[in-house]
């Protein structure tokens, strides 16, 4: 059986760190010890106009989660 880990709020932090230095989405999954689509799946499910928000994207895991 699979354990799912979810990614931490220091994380979405990181994540939005490396991408506005020009990280890619392989570089930042290496980096954590995570999957690609991982990383790519939280790209494009907290990414809106004004690009990745890391505090927009824990209050929506928040939500998801209840």
């Amino acid at each position: 059986m699979v354990k799912y880990i979810q990614l931490t709020q220091e994380e979405w932090y990181q994540i939005s760190a490396f991408i506005q230095v020009g990280k890619r989405r392989s570089e930042i999954a290496m980096k954590f010890g995570r999957h690609v689509s991982t990383i790519g799946r939280e790209l494009r499910r907290d990414h809106g106009q004004r690009g990745y928000r890391p505090k927009q994207a824990h209050e929506q895991a928040c939500q998801r989660r209840q």
